[in-house]
């Protein structure tokens, strides 16, 4: 989503355009690392010295709310986040904790069984996949 549709989105839902929300949202938007907000904090600092983390972890509430980051939980102490928000699988490397997209695989065959199975009406989905990378596999 570009700059213009995410403010123009943010003051729909009548949230205040800032340059660090739209920062934050850019670093996320331009990232396959799904970050956490440590992370992103890190990588705005040297633009954005007066701002705190607390105001990353803000905007990244803000963000879940109108539906531009789906908020990650892959095992570690803290979050990663995704501009990506269709639903779609993730594997985390054990070794040096990089997190990645599972592209092209088709779950619905499995989601449909879930509700079947259960009677439940799903109203949301996250796969989450653990191994080793293939550089780490290399290194050891």
């Amino acid at each position: 989503m570009d700059e213009q549709s995410v403010t123009n989105l943010l003051r729909e839902k009548g949230f205040k355009v800032t340059p660090q929300r739209l920062a934050i949202y850019d670093v996320l938007a331009k990232t396959k690392e799904h970050p956490s907000a440590e992370m992103i904090f890190n990588q705005l600092q040297e633009y954005y010295p007066t701002m705190s983390l607390a105001t990353v972890y803000k905007t990244i509430e803000i963000l879940k709310e109108i539906g531009l980051v789906q908020v990650l939980n892959v095992g570690e102490d803290s979050f990663r986040y995704d501009a990506i928000v269709e639903n779609h699988p993730h594997i985390r490397c054990m070794v040096c904790k990089r997190v990645d997209d599972v592209e092209e695989v088709d779950s619905s065959d499995f989601i449909e069984k879930i509700k079947e199975k259960t009677a439940y009406q799903l109203t949301g989905q996250q796969f989450y996949f653990y191994g080793i990378c293939p550089k780490c596999m290399v290194k050891h």
